[in-house]
């Protein structure tokens, strides 16, 4: 039990932000993947611990109430023995009501501390499962960052390619270099384009507008329709 807090303890002190920036700088998420191994690992083994002391707190439980049961007939014994005069019996219930009462007042100790051990147990798993859900968010974000940033590799790859290609000195690459930039000049001058004339389109329409709204303005105040 202790051991398997002092795991769990380990687990939720570890510093996130050391194993992103180790993902991050080793551009994989093979450390990040090994953690939440061990928090999944460590979790089943949670459950399976507060389980089991779950059920014994319960068995406790019920060995007390038979003896608190057994202890109020006792009570009641000893109360009828010395009413009817039978001293000795009621001397007999007496010393079994005694270690009846030992062996209760023993079970609620054992539920007290094993009722202690099964919440602490209850609040690592919850503990486990919140840490765990953040660590596969971060997972999601890092792979997409991770992604991102093999992508802008590759982009820029491929442009020092075509700066390679510029300089290679035949004359043939350099115009297959220079039809691709002016391709990408071209494709990004079209959109500017594209922007500028809606923009023009825009400006046209909304100065008609207020032309036509001063207009009829005008009109209203002469009194013509």
């Amino acid at each position: 039990m202790a051991s398997l807090l002092e795991k769990f303890s380990t687990l939720i002190s570890a510093n996130l932000h050391y194993m992103v920036d180790q993902a991050l700088k080793s551009n994989s998420l093979a450390v990040i993947d090994q953690y939440i191994r061990q928090v999944e690992d460590n979790l089943e083994d949670l459950e399976d611990a507060a389980a089991t002391v779950g059920g014994e707190v319960k068995g406790l439980q019920r060995k007390m109430v038979e003896y608190e049961h057994k202890q109020d007939e006792l009570d009641r014994a000893i109360n009828a023995f010395l009413s009817e005069g039978n001293e000795s019996a009621a001397l007999a219930a007496q010393s079994k009501l005694n270690s009846t009462q030992r062996l209760v007042q023993t079970y609620k100790e054992q539920v007290t501390r094993q009722s202690s051990e099964f919440q602490k147990l209850l609040d690592a798993k919850v503990k486990m499962e919140a840490r765990l859900a953040t660590m596969r968010q971060e997972r999601e974000e890092l792979q997409a960052l991770l992604t991102l940033a093999k992508s802008k590799e590759t982009t820029v790859v491929a442009m020092k390619s075509l700066d390679d290609l510029m300089g290679a000195g035949d004359a043939d690459i350099s115009g297959i270099a220079q039809s691709i930039y002016a391709r990408l000049d071209k494709a990004s001058t079209a959109s500017e384009m594209h922007a500028a004339s809606l923009d023009e389109q825009m400006d046209e329409v909304l100065g008609r507008s207020e032309l036509n709204a001063q207009l009829a303005e005008r009109k209203k105040k002469l009194g013509l329709n």
